[in-house]
């Protein structure tokens, strides 16, 4: 079930805490100990000290805590991810984004900034203005 819950990824050892489900509305503070999906619509801060999945019918507005996040339905605000961010093909970002990983798949739209850490320098982060579409960029 996790598997599918992410896309096809392995959910790891990580317990499903929970969901949101298409149609539900949520407003203010959410605090996950595990695991969880999105796909109503939150307005607020959500953290979690595990995983944190936007589907694609996700819309959420304000801030998120956590140390992996997957993107495939639409965010507005901060993010602050411990280990990786990963826009999907339909995920749309508009915002910050703060970890040290970040993978934007083909289709996947980032409009905003990404401060990410130095491999060498832990303590001075590398800020990226990034406003993309369909097309790939890279940087060498």
């Amino acid at each position: 079930m996790a598997a599918k819950w992410l896309g096809g990824k392995s959910g790891g050892s990580s317990e499903w805490a929970g969901f949101i489900d298409r149609g539900v509305s949520i407003e203010g503070k959410i605090v996950i100990a595990g695991m969880f999906r999105v796909d109503g619509h939150v307005k607020g801060s959500i953290a979690s000290d595990h995983g944190l999945l936007l589907g694609e019918n996700a819309h959420v507005e304000g801030q998120i805590d956590a140390n992996d996040v997957t993107i495939a339905g639409r965010f507005d605000g901060n993010i602050f991810a411990k280990e990786r961010v990963e826009i999907q093909s339909k995920g749309v970002v508009t915002g910050e984004i703060h970890s040290p990983c970040l993978v934007i798949q083909s289709g996947g739209i980032l409009d905003g900034h990404c401060h990410m850490l130095s491999a060498a320098r832990q303590e001075e982060p590398l800020t990226i203005p990034i406003r993309s579409g369909s097309q790939v960029v890279s940087q060498a």
